[in-house]
């Protein structure tokens, strides 16, 4: 590879790195304004077709295991029944709806084809719209039913999506085949990620190093999925199992591990899904060059209708679903004493912009197979469209409907206050066992340091109840503590920078004692 090739490689993660931390400065939607980078830049920069394998093997691994890793699996588990009805029945659904309306619109395409596009447009992609729902401030259940729908769809679709491609391609598979297939698949998925997470996490915590755990999780999500599918079983529900397995655990692991992985994972999550949406949208022109002698009316008509049908089939299965089940058992109606609310369900329902497994689906379609530019250009429609249309109203959609999490908020920080209490009282107890055990040498500074440290931890958790003010509006203790605090570090880096400039210490000083004023400040601010 020469120098130019190397460049030219750079030149898509840099803009979009570029444009991404202007969306995150302005507080813009980054994938939206990302894909319409991409759309604009598409026929301005060299022809690049999608690789498949670069996003189903290099891309998709990762991004399932960091999103499992932040994820709650006591929360999944506490909606599984709508994750799975969203994750499962959904995409078969959208299945069937979307081949169905392609093939009576194209006689000529084989049903099973039909029925390949809509397994690839069927998996919707959560990124767009639980950032969008995060900094709104959706009500948690909302969210983590859209990121544990995001986690598992894709295995349902790309299951689905070979067993279509494969009744395409004339293998004679029967619908008993194909259910035994699906079955495999999940079960398989399911049995070597549970094995391989029972063993991953003891490897991990046994290590107790930091820069080597995360080392080891950097290729986690690789191993994992190239492990499953290399036995023909889904790599991606897998991933998503190991990964929620180390995420339960990993306040067993040190301080360290855990705050290593937290920076490592969110760099690795910006950096491949800004690369990801921008790379949507530079498919506009290789795609749109492969349909020379199309008829762009009938193209039209079909786009706009495929369109349709994958919102739509959204729309009519989200309702039911998350309405009937409290109607048809007891059980349901006392586990879930409150019913999910119309704003939920309609907020839900508009949660469908679709993401680059789609794209990468169609792209792996075998070049013999029927239509395969057609399927691809309806594919991009409904990415491009869903990402758009529900990309930009979904905010709009939010705020129109009013739902919010600020009960939440309150709730969560008077949880906090009282985890906070009960913990610094048994830290507390744990020090006068210390001192009544014959550490005589401890003077009574310390101790008292030691108290004053942590009930001001948890004085500060109860004021947080007051939004950071006191009754009349005036800044809290704690407040005035932190920002003061944060002046004093500021001077006294000042001061460690000069000083090596002048020759006085070495850099090797000034980077200990910077990490140490590092870390206090970080626990003075809250992301």
């Amino acid at each position: 590879m020469n120098q130019a090739s190397a460049l030219q490689m750079l030149v898509v993660p840099v803009i979009a790195i570029a444009v991404a931390a202007l969306a995150r400065r302005r507080g813009w939607s980054a994938p939206l304004l990302l894909v319409l980078a991409g759309l604009v830049l598409s026929p301005l920069v060299p022809e690049y077709e999608l690789n498949p394998d670069l996003i189903l093997l290099v891309f998709l691994p990762p991004l399932l295991y960091a999103a499992a890793i932040e994820s709650s699996y006591l929360s999944l588990k506490a909606v599984r029944r709508p994750v799975a009805l969203l994750s499962i029945g959904l995409v078969l659904f959208t299945t069937l709806v979307v081949g169905w309306v392609t093939h009576l619109l194209l006689p000529s395409l084989p049903m099973a084809a039909a029925f390949a596009l809509g397994a690839i447009v069927a998996p919707p992609d959560a990124v767009a719209a639980v950032a969008v729902a995060r900094r709104l401030g959706l009500p948690r259940k909302v969210v983590t039913i859209l990121v544990g729908e995001s986690l598992f769809n894709d295995a349902t679709a790309l299951t689905a999506y070979r067993v279509a491609i494969a009744a395409a391609m004339g293998q004679g598979i029967t619908w008993l085949e194909a259910a035994g297939r699906f079955v495999y698949s999940a079960v398989g998925g399911v049995v070597i990620g549970v094995a391989l997470a029972w063993a991953l996490t003891r490897v991990l915590l046994y290590l107790r190093d930091a820069v080597v755990e995360n080392t080891i999780m950097l290729l986690i999500p690789f191993a994992v999925y190239l492990a499953a599918e290399s036995v023909h079983v889904s790599g991606v529900i897998s991933v998503v199992i190991v990964g929620l397995s180390v995420g339960h655990r990993m306040p067993a692991a040190g301080f360290g591990t855990r705050l290593l992985s937290d920076a490592v994972w969110r760099v690795v999550s910006f950096l491949l899904e800004t690369i990801v949406f921008m790379l949507i949208g530079l498919q506009l022109w290789p795609i749109v060059s492969g349909l020379e002698g199309a008829d762009p009316w009938k193209l039209t008509v079909m786009s706009l209708a495929v369109f349709a049908a994958t919102v739509l089939a959204r729309i009519v299965w989200v309702v039911p679903s998350l309405a009937l089940p409290r109607l048809l058992s007891r059980k349901v109606r006392e586990r879930e004493p409150t019913p999910p609310s119309w704003q939920k369900m309609a907020t839900v329902s508009w949660a469908g912009m679709r993401g680059v497994v789609s794209l990468a689906a169609a792209f792996a379609i075998p070049p013999e197979f029927p239509g395969r530019n057609t399927l691809l250009f309806l594919t991009f429609v409904v990415v491009i469209g869903t990402l758009l249309v529900q990309g930009m109203s979904f905010p709009a959609l939010i705020r129109r409907l009013r739902v919010s999490n600020e009960q939440e908020i309150y709730t969560d920080n008077l949880a906090e206050a009282g985890a906070q209490e009960a913990a610094a009282a048994a830290a507390l107890a744990r020090l006068d066992e210390l001192v009544s055990e014959g550490y005589a040498d401890i003077h009574e500074h310390v101790v008292e340091q030691l108290r004053s440290r942590t009930e001001h931890r948890t004085l500060t958790a109860w004021e947080r109840l007051g939004g950071g003010t006191g009754p009349q509006g005036e800044e809290t203790p704690s407040t005035i503590y932190r920002r003061l605090r944060r002046e004093m570090l500021a001077a006294e880096r000042e001061v460690l920078v000069r000083l090596r400039d002048e020759g006085r210490i070495d850099d090797e000083v000034l980077r200990r004692v910077i990490q140490e004023l590092d870390f206090e400040e970080a626990t003075l601010v809250r992301d």
